[in-house]
């Protein structure tokens, strides 16, 4: 397996002389020909990507209809077909840029942080466990299903361990052999994550939407009502009456959310991948910050302990929802959970807009310069905020153009529109304040010290750059030379240097306190829907409204969208409370 083409070592060559030597290089030093067959490159790819998730998305839809001739055995084919294409590219493109020692030159420092590739192991273990009991489920009644049913969780799992194992070694690279096949292969596992996240999405409702329409008829209207439109179940077509095949069906469908998550997490990641296709990154200018985690170091644990709170209230509320409107069929029981889980909601957006607003000001007095170098990572991170914020936009004015048209309005009208109000609101704060911190430049390391000025008491230099200016643990009494290209201190800088950092700390701690707050909250709102309560299903006013056919299209289409908007917007809150 070769390095690439002759072209590609020619250009790889002499855009490396310019990049890393001393000289800045210059832009118009690359020829305009590379760059317009880089974009060429770039836009076959999108085209391919652009065709197979429109040949994926028509299958998918299609197939969850029982009087269209496409049944989802069809669709499992086609993913099935997709997953290994893309774990054959994976093992030809580990074995080409191993074999080859100048195929990743230079590394994104930014891409594929460590708790990001953390939450897609920990999610990609969760679909592991997903499609074990999807196989024991389907291997229940082995005789009367497709044997495409059985293979694709197989095939599925292997996909998850190969794409796991690619994105944890290779989120960073910045390959520069076989430029096209590698933008082509990473469009196409882009958008398998996408086919695969749709099929989990679309199974995920059709399931929910069996289990309200069982409970609320009867056996004989529910099958006629399959027979009339909507596609059945496996487990209607075949017998699950054992007590283990009804285990495996309820616990994948119960981890069907960890799995939904892992498809857009590792799409997001192989996105930055492709972007970073033939990039060539100035270390002059690109700098490198390596920060340290710590939770529990320079706080109040304030943010911690509302947190923590929030969390445990929502999972209270999760459970007493999930028994009073699921299995009970009294009103009053379904009126106590739905003004419950609203006053919870709103309680909660309401002190997370506040907080948003308040670390906003404090963004105001924050003297950090703005990060202003190329980031695609940054960039994806807020176009998918503000992307993902539409899903529970639309969602909220479909519910306050119903809620203001009806009548007569009783008190949970008031509490669904009070509801639909603060998450426009909190949503809207939430990615003013992750936006600010995210484009802020991370405080500046305190200077080492030799082991003989240890015992000495020294003075840290202001630095115009930095958040904060904390003095040292050690140092000498007399100030170090200032290094080449910064400014000289006065002495009387020395007084402002010493009162500096306790007016200057503050400002961290606080954004510290916000930040774990909003995250802990975030998780709680991503639960709370992801696992069961959706109280646009339970809500009468919406459905009365729109009717039965529109709403829960709507729903199902703009609230996955604000599922993941809460998760995404966790690793981004994580990314804030690490450069704070």
């Amino acid at each position: 397996m070769g390095c690439g083409h002759k072209d590609d070592k020619a250009s790889l060559a002499s855009s490396q002389r310019a990049s890393f030597s001393h000289q800045p290089h210059q832009p118009g030093s690359t020829p305009a020909s590379k760059e317009v067959w880089k974009k060429g490159g770039r836009m076959f790819s999108i085209l391919l990507a652009v065709h197979l998730a429109l040949l994926a998305c028509t299958l998918v839809s299609s197939g969850a209809f029982e009087k269209i001739a496409v049944h989802d055995y069809d669709v499992f084919f086609l993913l099935t077909v997709m997953m290994l294409i893309v774990i054959v590219w994976i093992i030809f493109y580990l074995v080409g840029t191993s074999r080859c020692p100048d195929a990743i030159p230079c590394k994104d420092s930014h891409a594929g942080p460590v708790w990001l590739r953390g939450g897609l192991v920990l999610f990609a273990i969760f679909s592991l466990v997903m499609d074990v009991f999807k196989i024991g489920y389907y291997s229940s009644f082995y005789s009367c299903l497709s044997a495409i049913k059985i293979i694709y969780p197989i095939v599925q799992a292997i996909f998850v361990v190969v794409q796991t194992y690619f994105l944890w070694v290779s989120a960073k690279d910045c390959v520069h052999v076989h430029l096209n096949v590698t933008r082509c292969g990473l469009m196409l596992t882009l958008t398998t994550n996408l086919a695969v996240w749709m099929s989990a999405v679309t199974d995920e409702s059709v399931h929910k939407a069996h289990s309200k329409l069982k409970k609320n008829v009867t056996e004989e209207i529910f099958r006629w009502l399959l027979k009339a439109g909507m596609r059945s179940g496996s487990a209607e077509e075949c017998n699950c009456n054992s007590q283990i095949c009804q285990v495996f069906k309820n616990g994948y469908f119960w981890l069907y959310p960890f799995n939904i998550e892992y498809s857009l997490f590792a799409s997001a990641m192989v996105y930055v991948m492709w972007k970073n296709v033939g990039r060539f990154i100035d270390h002059h200018s690109h700098h490198i910050h390596r920060l340290k985690f710590r939770l529990f170091r320079r706080t109040f644990f304030v943010g911690i302990v509302l947190g923590l709170i929030v969390l445990v209230s929502g999972l209270g509320v999760l459970i007493l929802y999930e028994v009073q409107v699921n299995s009970s069929t009294e009103s009053s029981k379904k009126s106590q959970a739905l003004t419950m889980y609203y006053i919870f909601n709103i309680v909660c957006l309401g002190l997370m807009s506040l907080v948003c607003i308040g670390g906003s000001v404090i963004y105001r007095f924050d003297k950090r310069d703005m990060d202003r170098h190329k980031n695609p990572t940054r960039t994806l991170d807020v176009a998918l905020l503000m992307g993902a914020a539409l899903g529970q936009y639309a969602i909220s004015y479909y519910s306050i153009v119903a809620i203001v048209a009806s009548t007569p309005r009783d008190a949970i009208s008031a509490l669904n529109l009070t509801y639909a109000l603060l998450m426009i609101a909190q949503h809207t704060f939430q990615n003013i304040f992750i936006i600010e911190g995210l484009h802020r430049q991370p405080p500046k390391e305190d200077h080492k010290y030799d082991s003989h000025q240890k015992g000495l008491y020294g003075l840290t230099f202001v630095n115009v750059n930095a958040v904060s200016l904390r003095v040292p643990d050690g140092g000498s009494t007399l100030a170090p030379n200032p290094a080449p290209g910064t400014e000289a201190n006065h002495p009387s800088d020395l007084v402002r240097s010493l009162t500096a950092p306790k007016k200057m700390n503050w400002r961290r701690k606080f954004l510290r306190e916000i930040s774990i707050f909003l995250l802990l909250s975030n998780i709680i709102l991503w639960i709370v829907p992801a696992f069961g309560a959706r109280p646009q299903f339970d809500n009468d006013t919406e459905l009365n409204f729109y009717g039965d056919s529109m709403w829960p299209a709507i729903v199902d289409i703009c609230l996955p969208f604000g599922i993941f908007y809460r998760m995404h917007a966790v690793a981004s809150l994580l990314e804030v409370y690490i450069v704070s």
